[in-house]
C-alpha cells in the first residue's frame, strides 16, 4: 500500500509548477487530442512498448 492511498495530503503548498499544471489540465482537451493522435500512434507487437499517448502529448506541450 502506498502512502498516497492513505488519503493524507501532506503537501498543501501551492507551487508555481502545480498551479501551471492545474491550469493546463483545465485548458487543454486531452481526450480530444488523444483521439486525434491514436490512429497514427505506433502499435508495437515486439520489443519495448511505446509510451502512452497522453504522456507523450503532455511532454510535448510542456
Amino acid at each position: 500500500m502506498k502512502q498516497v492511498s492513505l488519503g493524507l495530503n501532506l503537501s498543501t503548498k501551492k507551487t508555481r509548477k502545480r498551479e501551471f499544471l492545474e491550469q493546463m489540465n483545465k485548458v487543454v482537451p486531452w481526450d480530444v487530442l488523444v483521439g486525434v493522435v491514436d490512429p497514427h500512434w505506433p502499435k508495437s507487437k515486439t520489443g519495448r512498448p511505446p509510451f502512452a499517448i497522453e504522456t507523450m502529448l503532455r511532454i510535448h506541450y510542456l
